[in-house]
C-alpha cells in the first residue's frame, strides 16, 4: 500500500489555535510560573510554539514514553523510555501532549506524575479524539477535537514520517496494484 496526505488543517489555523491556547494559560497561570512537560517525540513541535506564546515564566522539560510496541493501537502497558531531568515538587506542571487518543497512555503518566508532588498538573492537547476515549482523562486545554483520522504532521508521525509537515494532515492509504 501507499499513502498520500490530505491537508486538514492549515498551518495558519494550528497557529492561530496555539496562540489562543497561549493567551489562556497565560490568563489562568497568571502570577505563576509553568513548567512544562513535553511527551515526545510528537509534541515536541506543539510544546515550543506553545511556550513562545506563554507571557509567564516557562520551564520546560522532556519525557518520552512508549505503549504502541509495533502496532498502531495503544498496547495499555506504558514504558518509560527518557524520564524527566528536573523534580516536580511544588511546580506547576503542564503536560503537553500532541494528540489525545485512548487516554491509557496520558492516564498512566498523570498519575507517575501525582506521585511527584507538584503543586498542580494540568494537561494540553493540540488535537484530542474523544470518540476513542477508553479511559478519561480530564484534558483543560484542547486545541482541535478530532474526528477519527489517521493525521499527522506537526509532530505526528506515521512511521516516523511527516512529523515535519507544517499542518495537520490525514493520511490516506491506496491500494497498489
Amino acid at each position: 500500500m501507499a499513502e498520500h496526505i490530505k491537508k486538514f488543517m492549515t498551518e495558519e489555523e494550528v497557529t492561530n489555535k496555539i496562540k489562543e491556547l497561549g493567551l489562556l494559560i497565560s490568563k489562568d497561570y497568571e502570577g505563576k510560573e509553568v513548567h512544562i512537560v513535553c511527551v515526545l517525540k510528537g509534541a515536541s513541535f506543539f510544546a515550543c510554539e506553545l511556550a513562545k506564546r506563554i507571557a509567564v515564566p516557562v520551564t520546560i522539560d522532556f519525557m518520552s514514553v512508549s505503549s504502541y510496541g509495533a502496532g498502531t493501537e495503544s498496547s495499555g502497558h506504558v514504558k518509560i523510555i527518557k524520564d524527566l531531568d528536573e523534580p516536580l515538587e511544588g511546580k506547576n506542571v503542564l503536560l503537553v501532549e500532541d494528540i489525545i487518543d485512548s487516554g491509557r497512555t496520558l492516564s498512566h503518566l498523570i498519575e507517575l506524575l501525582k506521585s511527584r508532588n507538584p503543586n498542580s498538573i494540568e494537561l494540553c492537547t493540540l488535537l484530542d479524539k474523544p470518540e476513542r476515549r477508553v479511559v478519561e482523562v480530564d484534558v483543560k486545554y484542547v486545541g482541535f477535537q478530532v474526528p477519527d483520522l489517521f493525521v499527522v504532521g506537526y509532530g505526528l508521525d506515521y512511521d516516523q514520517r511527516y512529523r515535519n509537515l507544517p499542518y495537520i494532515g490525514v493520511v490516506e492509504f491506496d491500494e497498489e496494484k
